[in-house]
């Protein structure tokens, strides 16, 4: 039976961090359920909030050590005015003997156990089985990425980067080069000593001469350092360029007359909830926000989520900008290129047609997905449009959301991994 041993040292702000990430792993299904449960129930802009999760008592049973049965065993226990040994003692009705508070009709009953996440456990779990779809490596551009790379061995460097078995293996060999004819000679002079004292009682000359020369060679070879800065070899280490994973995310939204502050609202939350998920997990991303009425202008990210504005509904200024700006800015080859429109589907009579030909004709073949989400459930003039494009294109998606409830499972739908259900 293996046996597992819990850590209960304490370890930042008095919480056991080895212990805390074995419990995650171990309830993770149970964790993102309730994660999943907490999304539906929160507004935007408290996602990044910490939360509290419940698990029943009996899945979180910890090993323990206890005597083995068997065997003949001396033990004191405290006496008491009510049994005697022999006694047989009725089971407790209507409850286990103390071992839970929750009201049960079977006589068992157990406490929840409520963990708390932190915010950053929150969000990890929040994002774990999303990214983006179709993300290739790149040629390296004009600013590669490096990565540093084993270089083999220097006589310089820092402390740090010190090969102590490599240093030490050549201070060995350099002593034993240096001090092998030294050692060769010892021996013989030695050897030497030895025949003499054997003749005689080691007091001639020629003794006492062969002794200082053997004093002399054991000298030199005590002179020998041990360590030499010769001897020194440090790890090394060069950067090299590698094709860098870059990816830029256009946030096409429409601020119309036609989309009042429910719809806005709506696509407000879903290009949060969509920075957010760009932020965290893709540090090098850039993100351009597109704004659009009649006319379609590229803002900041303040007036992105902010500004206020309204008129009329032409579509196609947007992707006409958008266009313009992956031409000018993001070369297909250099970068992968997304795109995220949110709109309430209104759009000038004759200019969904123009939307779709844009599409097919100049973005779709640039980007690695594109993804149009409808505020708004009637099918208008550019959910028609957008719809022919489906059955043509595999990187091209297209959802509706309806209520706040439905933002979540819909961005799920659209960012979730290769190869994972949703």
């Amino acid at each position: 039976m293996a046996l597992q041993i819990i850590d209960r040292r304490l370890a930042g702000k008095n919480k056991s961090v080895g212990n805390r990430e074995r419990f995650v792993r171990r309830f993770k299904e149970q964790i993102a359920d309730s994660v999943r449960r907490a999304v539906s129930q929160r507004g935007i802009r408290e996602i990044e909030q910490a939360e509290n999760i419940t698990i029943p008592k009996k899945d979180i049973g910890e090993p323990v050590f206890h005597h083995g049965q068997g065997g003949i065993r001396d033990m004191v226990h405290p006496g008491n005015a009510e049994h005697v040994r022999g006694d047989r003692i009725d089971r407790p009705q209507g409850g286990a003997g103390g071992r839970g508070s929750q009201a049960s009709d079977g006589g068992e009953g157990e406490d929840d156990f409520t963990f708390t996440l932190t915010k950053e456990e929150f969000m990890q779990l929040f994002f774990e089985d999303l990214a983006l779809p179709h993300l290739l490596r790149t040629h390296i551009g004009e600013n590669p990425l490096w990565k540093s790379r084993r270089a083999g061995y220097s006589q310089d460097g820092i402390p740090n980067n010190l090969a102590v078995l490599r240093t030490m293996r050549g201070a060995l060999g350099r002593r034993i080069a240096l001090g092998k004819s030294t050692h060769r000679e010892l021996l013989a002079l030695q050897a030497e000593l030895d025949a003499l004292l054997a003749q005689d009682d080691g007091t001639s000359e020629a003794v006492a001469e062969l002794q200082r020369r053997i004093d002399a060679l054991t000298a030199r070879i005590d002179k020998i350092p041990y360590l030499d800065p010769i001897d020194l070899r440090f790890r090394a280490r060069t950067p090299v360029p590698v094709p860098s994973s870059q990816a830029v995310m256009f946030c096409v939204m429409d601020v119309s007359g036609s989309m009042d502050e429910t719809r806005k609202d709506l696509a407000k939350r879903f290009f949060i909830l969509l920075y957010l998920f760009l932020t965290r997990h893709y540090e090098t991303i850039d993100i351009v926000f597109i704004r659009h009425h009649t006319q379609a202008a590229e803002v900041s990210e303040e007036q992105f989520f902010h500004s206020t504005e309204s008129g009329g509904t032409v579509v196609s200024s947007a992707l006409a900008l958008l266009d313009q700006i992956i031409r000018a800015r993001y070369p297909q080859g250099d970068w992968n290129i997304y795109v995220a429109q949110a709109s309430d589907g209104d759009n000038f009579t004759n200019d969904s047609g123009i939307c779709r030909n844009l599409l097919v004709d100049k973005i779709l073949p640039l980007v690695r997905y594109f993804a149009y989400v409808q505020v708004a459930e009637e099918e208008q003039n550019l959910w028609d449009e957008y719809s022919q494009l489906m059955p043509l294109f595999s990187h091209f998606a297209m959802r509706k959301v309806a209520a706040p409830g439905d933002i979540y499972p819909v961005f799920r739908d659209l960012f979730k991994k290769e190869g994972v259900a949703a």
